[in-house]
């Protein structure tokens, strides 16, 4: 599993990136909380209630959300 860390232009964490063995992301925000996954086999991104968002790998959108 390798994680991306997401910065401000500060440089302050804003988010992390998981990626699993089998290519699935996660990404969870400063806090540590799930906000989201992507798949790229479907090449959807899911919320962190697992509601389609779109087409695409949109997992930094949802660190606003």
């Amino acid at each position: 599993m390798t994680d991306q860390i997401l910065r401000d232009k500060f440089g302050k964490k804003i988010g992390t990136i998981k990626t699993d063995y089998n290519g699935i992301q996660t990404i969870y925000d400063a806090l540590n909380r799930k906000k989201g996954t992507y798949d790229p086999r479907t090449n959807t991104t899911r919320d962190s209630a697992g509601r389609s968002i779109g087409k695409g790998n949109l997992l930094a959108m949802l660190l606003n959300s």
